[in-house]
């Protein structure tokens, strides 16, 4: 399995860029800032999730001044030829995305991760620790379904419902609720709550496997036997649509819903300690280096497969000592990195490739 070869059209700062990666081992994209090296990155993640690791917005990956972008891939999967075509049309009011897989249009994220599972790490990936709920609960989501990519219908069925519901409450936001949109609600609800109940499930079951993956990578890359935990924290007690139904006034008047796995969290420790606000810089770093190796080799585990691992400037923000512990713990099988400083001692690439002279 892996990344055979990469076109990018009108993506980013590129007007046309192509390149084969070693596909077992590590290519590195050396060159200086502004080159556009995680933009190749970008254009993989993109090729594997249909979005950007880098920004919320398709149209920040069009070329200024075009109207078009592509990124296709050529992937194998032992002898299984695969081909994944990204094509970004920017309009006046939206960017739209158009995904193929061998030519058709995947039915959902599931493919696209059965395609092309893969790890990414960035200077960024601290926040997964450091801020807001959000972050973890994307890492969890996303983990889960690489890990098992049958659960990706049960995440979709969820936001459908979810938005949903919330649409209903800001039509009614402002006034009182009429009898059937009473009815439409309690619909709304009793089909969250099942969902709910199922997905608060799914992550239990996959925080309780990756704990201990947890540990052993936090340990070893931080040097340091402190044991972390995971806990996962549910924003509603007791059952969830007894919970959705004593929460609806104040959904009413806030107009979207407030309690639900949308709002959960995954609590951090570190010895005891919240990671989020007593840990170190550090330390973060350290855990949140831990759990994307420890959610990689949980794909490898159950899956049987090496994902892509996309290092991105991961270097600059880690010490020496932290680095040379990274390299040691990198699994094997296929990775891109990029960097703009002299690369670690023990890093042997299999080639190395300047972007400087590629960007037009």
């Amino acid at each position: 399995m892996g990344l055979h070869e990469l076109t990018l059209r009108n993506f980013r700062l590129f007007r046309e860029f192509q390149f084969r990666p070693d596909h077992s081992s590590v290519t590195v994209f050396l060159s200086p800032n502004g080159t556009g090296k995680s933009s190749v990155l970008e254009a993989v993640y993109a090729l594997a999730t249909a979005s950007s690791f880098r920004t919320s917005s398709a149209a920040d990956m069009v070329r200024a001044g075009e109207s078009v972008a592509e990124v296709h891939g050529v992937l194998f999967h032992h002898d299984r030829r695969v081909q994944v075509d990204l094509t970004l049309t920017h309009g006046v009011r939206s960017t739209q995305k158009r995904m193929l897989i061998n030519g058709q249009r995947p039915q959902s994220r599931a493919e696209l991760a059965e395609a092309l599972p893969l790890t990414v790490f960035t200077p960024e990936g601290v926040d997964i620790v450091r801020h807001g709920p959000e972050h973890r609960r994307e890492f969890v989501n996303h983990l889960m379904n690489d890990v098992d990519p049958t659960t990706s219908p049960l995440l979709e069925r969820y936001a459908r419902l979810l938005t949903q519901r919330n649409a209903l409450l800001r039509r009614i936001q402002g006034r009182r609720a009429t009898a059937s949109e009473h009815q439409e609600l309690d619909v709304w609800s009793a089909d969250l709550a099942v969902s709910g109940v199922e997905l608060v499930a799914h992550r239990r079951g996959l925080l309780s496997e990756l704990q201990p993956l947890v540990n052993q990578y936090y340990e070893s890359l931080a040097d340091d036997g402190q044991p972390v935990a995971l806990e996962y924290d549910q924003s509603w007690a007791g059952d969830l649509l007894e919970a959705l139904h004593r929460s609806l006034d104040d959904d009413l008047v806030r107009g979207h819903t407030t309690k639900g796995p949308h709002r959960d969290d995954v609590l951090v420790t570190l010895n005891s300690r919240d990671a989020r606000r007593q840990a170190s810089q550090g330390e973060q770093r350290s855990l949140a280096l831990a759990l994307r190796l420890a959610g990689h080799e949980l794909i490898q585990l159950r899956r049987g497969v090496d994902p892509l691992l996309l290092l991105d400037d991961v270097f600059s923000e880690l010490d020496p000592v932290r680095s040379d512990r990274l390299l040691q713990l990198l699994p094997v099988g296929q990775t891109l990195v990029t960097t703009a400083m002299p690369l670690p001692t023990k890093m042997t690439p299999a080639s190395i490739i300047d972007l400087t002279t590629d960007v037009s």
